[in-house]
């Protein structure tokens, strides 16, 4: 990899978060690992629910650390492991998925281990969330290792790891039972077995007989005592010890992770240390909430999948919105696409004329690895909405032929980010704007100033710019009595848009077309009267 010494002096002292992360990790190995090891960075994911948002998240922050450290470092190696805890016993069925009756007779079990209650050919529950989640990684192009904890714990990968939890069993309820609940304490081991009657992932006392080979005791379900191995995947580690495990055993030095885990994320780390590692370093970030400013649950469905962002925005909109202000609590849902979309290309516009420490600090530097297109939009996603919106222009094609009179350079085959953005505006359109739109009659002075405009716009070109137009607009809004020139503005978006909010005028004149706009006057003053 080649670094711009530029940006790699301006990434030192660099403050975007990126930057300040990855130098955690300059200080963790100040040269480098031993005998050139990648930096190992990871991130986690409970297939117990749809992947959401949320679960893109981590895998996106923590490829801007990883891209940051190399930047850093001039290319040294590195390495992301997406994670599943395809392992963890189901614990209670989701709301959003089919099959709610067949799902809930195998409570307690292995995911990776529950029939697929979805319509595809994954071979289970987990298998098909994890299909899913690789499926988008892929997609956006991240660069990624996928680990499954029932590949490592059904292979034998993780063997040797669990004989050390085994050996250290004592040691960790030593770090865990003050943690807990006097009841709780009763059930709680490092090691849960799975039961070989039911399947089912068991939440027992576990008496180690021999850690070098793996042996345990516990009760099954009915009381029997059962004596069988803890490896080859008849158990797994109880979730802060997994955590603590997997850190160890992959060699993990980077993760981040959301602040509901903060408690577990200290136990995890005193449990690696037991084990003879270290805990990883990362960032701690505030969660997402929905529109209700309640947190994002997978199990509850209240969160955002991300076919649903992608659906009315791009990708590079939604990396946009995630980049931003990692520890504060941040509301997620549909209504915040427009602006994202908006904001992304606004910064992406400013970036090739900034100075190296002000690109580093601008967020489509670390969505697009440093390489930021210079393609630019020739109007905003705001105006294609204002325009999709209209009757008769809610259909992609129809909508390109006003978009190519207003900008005649472009077109589909050339300009895929701006055809991708009209059929994401339709779709928005279609599904939030134009339901709420109702346009009231013009008023008293707005029928008057409505006239003017018409008389004003009737002696205009096609193709006049649209800067000339929004002057003209500008003129008649002066000439009548409107306490302010937003009042006339807003009249406008009411009575020719049905909105309260809308675009430049000018420009949206330009756009439509003048003759166009006309119509939308004269509609507006027949519902006056």
């Amino acid at each position: 990899m080649t670094i711009d010494p530029a940006i790699r002096d301006a990434a030192r002292v660099s403050k975007a978060w990126p930057y300040e992360e990855a130098r955690k990790l300059l200080k963790r190995w100040p040269d480098g690992k031993p005998d050139g090891a990648p930096m190992v960075f990871e991130t986690g994911y409970g297939p117990s629910g749809l992947p959401h948002i949320g679960t893109f998240n981590e895998v996106l922050r923590t490829t801007m650390v990883r891209r940051a450290y190399e930047e850093l470092t001039g290319g040294a190696p590195t390495r992301l492991i997406a994670f599943s805890d395809d392992m963890d016993g189901l614990r209670k069925v989701p709301d959003n998925v089919p099959q709610q009756d067949m799902l809930a007779e195998h409570l307690g079990k292995p995911l990776s281990r529950i029939p697929n209650p979805f319509d595809t050919n994954d071979e289970s529950f987990a298998h098909h969330n994890n299909a899913m989640l690789r499926r988008f990684l892929d997609d956006y192009g991240f660069d990624y290792d996928f680990v499954a904890a029932s590949d490592c714990y059904n292979s034998g990968r993780f063997d040797e790891a669990l004989k050390n939890v085994l050996k250290h069993n004592q040691d960790i309820l030593d770090i865990m039972l003050p943690t807990l609940r006097e009841e709780r304490r009763a059930t709680y081991s490092p090691i849960l077995p799975v039961s070989p009657t039911t399947g089912r992932v068991l939440q027992v006392p576990v008496e180690v007989l021999d850690a070098d080979t793996g042996m345990i005791a516990f009760a099954d379900e009915d009381g029997t005592r059962v004596e069988q191995s803890a490896l080859g995947g008849q158990a797994k580690c109880q979730w802060k010890v997994d955590w603590a495990m997997r850190w160890v055993a992959l060699g993990v030095d980077y993760e981040m992770y959301g602040k509901d885990l903060t408690d577990s994320g200290v136990q995890s780390g005193r449990i690696a240390k037991v084990l003879g590692g270290r805990k990883p370093e990362g960032l701690i970030y505030e969660m997402f909430l929905d529109e209700k400013g309640e947190k994002i649950s997978k199990s509850k469905g209240n969160g955002l999948s991300i076919e649903e962002w992608l659906t009315y925005g791009s990708q590079e909109s939604l990396a946009f919105y995630i980049y931003r202000e990692p520890k504060k609590a941040k509301n997620l849902h549909l209504g915040l696409v427009p602006r994202a979309v908006d904001e992304y290309w606004q910064f992406r516009g400013n970036y090739s004329d900034q100075e190296a420490d002000k690109k580093l600090g601008n967020p489509v530097h670390h969505i697009h690895a440093g390489k930021v297109p210079d393609k630019a939009l020739p109007l905003t996603f705001g105006l294609l909405l204002n325009l999709v919106s209209l009757p008769g222009v809610q259909d992609k094609e129809i909508a390109w032929k006003f978009v190519q009179r207003y900008a005649p350079d472009s077109a589909p085959e050339t300009d895929p980010e701006l055809d991708e953005l009209i059929g994401l505006a339709v779709n928005y359109a279609r599904d939030f704007v134009v339901p709420g739109l109702k346009r009231r009659a013009p008023v008293a002075h707005e029928v008057d100033a409505l006239k003017d405009l018409d008389a004003e716009l009737a002696k205009v070109d096609e193709d006049m710019a649209a800067e000339d137009i929004q002057t003209i607009v500008f003129e008649v809004g002066k000439r009548h009595p409107f306490e302010s020139l937003r009042d006339w503005f807003k009249a406008l978006y009411e009575t020719l848009l049905g909105s309260e909010q809308g675009p430049r005028m000018g420009s949206f004149i330009a756009l439509y077309g003048v003759e166009n706009s006309r119509k939308l006057i004269a509609d507006a003053l027949d519902m006056a009267g």
